[in-house]
């Protein structure tokens, strides 16, 4: 096929789907190579499909991929944004690219890799704080449900805190409509219950929270901290002058309130030392702890607790007990999250028998009812043991969503062999662009079953890799166009040096002797075990790798990951294809990963190569359950 007509007969869909069905519009952020993108266009009800609107990543291969299967293959007009979602233009760029469109249902999956079980974590690590800006577009677009996913490590870092915070901002996005009649209520308890400097504080720490336009949180700050000065101007009336002024630990607490209030600055010197630590790759040296030293010197909870400490060390505002019990509450409040301050005030609440009442307000004031679920990949017909943890935000006009019920039974599930058996008749250092007769092995024939879409067993269905080739998006869209790869963004404005063609992704190493001895002993052991690390050695085959898995052909795989040859074939003793593990991933053959297929050392970061699109997604199929449940409950 030619080049322009690949172009220019873009697929289309159906009017036979879109007939009858409202439109759903979502957005996906940290979309990578789209693995929840293609589950939700797989997903539709009887009355609703999902309109893609808009996706965004940091990545330009990322942007690449996107572009040429949803722009060129599917026909979409899905807009792509290339920037940092914490640039502070990128909330700027987004409203703006939206337009007047009203976003339904978004969806991302910030990068894990800093709390993730398979590696070292770190603290001041700039991943972390992509949540927060996930959560900022969230405030911004008030979706009517918002999905978030990771990996299941987030659970159990910082013990569980990380998670805890994570909850807490979540419930802490408020529906603007019931906030006056949350700060009548507010006001008057705490008239009943505080002295008049900690009503004052506690309802400027609310309103500085609540407020959605930066320059009146701005001045609600200053008139906390106006407070707190005044309050400690009080409290030092008695004491000397020339010894308020020259006492360090006085000194700590007036400036330690003055760095309090100058929130804004530190966050920007933390970003930036927290962005420099990234692009210098400081860790596991001896700059990693001075650098984290300093970053948690600058933090609220160190600036508050030197405060804390410093009041308790001055002996002459022993004397004014009240109000120095009062400062502390106050710096102490001022630390804390929106809903750690809901907390506090369900205790004053229940105080004052109010407790009815209190819950009533926050069920209107929370936007959001925020489930969480561990979800295993395996349950909807992904060949491969894959948990993600999944956060579900339902906001309160919508129907709370619990759970995203299996698709296949435990018995039912789809084998690796299913999965990639038929794309087994590739060699060493091969490149193969079309399908080709497998070698068969009997002794798995028997699993080799039909099924529905979702893997659910079905006589009138297709087998798992039949699926694969045929494509499951069928039901939305004509396929008039053959998949095709381009190298980077320029060959595909220009039109030059396209590749079409029958299979894509599936290219071999040209393995040495040596490794492909290695690779053939371990799965002859059966997997990388010691007893296989001392024969390997014996044999002079030793290896510096951590990890090799051998895939078995009767169960599912362990986690896809980025590294192509901690796979090994079950059968043919080598590395993996992009392609099989795409399977693995459970995406459509049709789906074509583009740019470099493998790179290495850091790289991997920038360039972002196939095999790294490939292990970072989300399995479509898993997406295409969780768009699914959303469906079926979105009003």
């Amino acid at each position: 096929m030619g080049q322009d007509k690949v172009r220019d007969k873009a697929m289309a869909q159906l009017k036979a789907f879109i007939e009858g069905r409202c439109p759903i519009t979502f957005v996906d952020l940290f979309a990578g190579a789209g693995g929840i993108s293609e589950g939700f266009l797989q997903a539709s009800t009887d009355d609703k499909y999902y309109d893609f609107i808009l996706a965004s990543d940091i990545n330009e291969n990322c942007e690449l991929t996107h572009r040429v299967r949803y722009n060129e293959q599917l026909g979409l007009d899905t807009q792509f944004i290339t920037e940092d979602i914490m640039s502070p233009s990128f909330l700027a760029h987004l409203k703006e690219a939206l337009g007047n469109k009203e976003i339904d249902v978004v969806t991302g999956g910030p990068s894990c890799q800093s709390f993730s079980l398979s590696g070292r974590r770190k603290r001041f690590d700039k991943r972390d704080g992509l949540f927060n800006h996930y959560l900022k577009v969230i405030r911004s677009l008030r979706p009517k449900y918002f999905v978030m996913e990771n990996v299941k490590g987030l659970l159990t870092k910082d013990n569980g805190k990380f998670k805890v915070e994570i909850m807490r901002e979540m419930r802490s996005i408020i529906d603007d409509k019931a906030v006056s009649s949350f700060l009548v209520f507010v006001d008057d308890l705490l008239k009943k219950t505080c002295s008049p400097f900690l009503a004052s504080v506690f309802l400027l720490k609310f309103q500085m929270e609540i407020a959605n336009e930066e320059d009146i949180a701005a001045t609600y700050k200053e008139q906390f901290f106006d407070l707190l000065d005044n309050q400690l101007r009080s409290m030092t009336r008695q004491i000397d002058y020339r010894l308020s002024k020259s006492d360090l630990y006085i000194s700590t607490i007036r400036h330690g309130l003055y760095l309090l209030r100058r929130n804004e600055q530190r966050d920007k010197i933390t970003a930036e030392i927290i962005n420099e630590k990234t692009a210098s790759n400081i860790d596991n040296d001896l700059f990693f702890e001075k650098f984290n030293d300093f970053l948690a010197t600058i933090s609220d909870e160190e600036i508050s607790s030197k405060i804390k400490f410093s009041i308790g060390q001055v002996e002459a505002l022993k004397n004014a007990s009240q109000e120095t019990e009062e400062l502390i509450k106050a710096v102490d409040l001022y630390s804390l999250s929106l809903d750690e301050c809901f907390d506090e005030l369900q205790e004053m609440a229940k105080h004052n028998d109010l407790s009815k009442k209190y819950d009533d307000i926050m069920s209107h004031l929370r936007l959001y009812n925020v489930e969480q679920m561990v979800l295993l990949s395996s349950d909807y017909g992904v060949p491969q043991n894959r948990e993600r943890v999944v956060f579900i935000g339902s906001r309160n006009d919508q129907t709370p969503i619990t759970s995203v019920p299996a698709t296949v039974r435990e018995e039912d599930k789809v084998t690796v062999y299913e999965a990639i058996s038929d794309l087994d008749f590739i060699g060493n250092g091969e490149v193969c662009t079309n399908y080709a007769k497998p070698t068969r092995q009997p002794k798995y024939d028997g699993l080799l079953r039909r099924r529905k879409v979702d893997g659910e067993i079905n006589d009138d269905g297709m087998t798992f890799a039949e699926w694969s080739k045929v494509g499951r998006l069928n039901h939305r869209f004509r396929f008039d166009c053959q998949p095709f790869y381009v190298k980077d963004l320029a060959e595909l404005k220009s039109k030059l040096n396209i590749e079409t063609s029958e299979l894509f992704n599936h290219q071999t190493s040209a393995q040495n002797k040596t490794v492909m001895q290695r690779l053939k002993v371990i799965a002859e052991c059966g997997g990388y075990t010691d007893e296989c690390k001392a024969k390997l050695k014996e044999m002079g085959l030793e290896s510096n790798k951590r990890n090799y898995f051998v895939l078995k052909a009767d169960g599912q795989s362990p986690t896809v990951v980025t590294m192509p040859d901690d796979f090994i074939h079950y059968s043919r003793h080598r590395a993996m294809t992009v392609r099989e593990m795409a399977r693995l991933q459970s995406f459509d053959d049709s789906f074509v990963f583009q740019g470099k297929r493998q790179t290495g050392g850091d790289k991997r970061k920038s360039e972002i190569p196939q095999y790294t699109l490939v292990g970072n997604a989300v399995p479509p199929l898993m997406a295409r359950a969780i768009g699914n449940e959303i469906l079926k409950h979105i009003k």
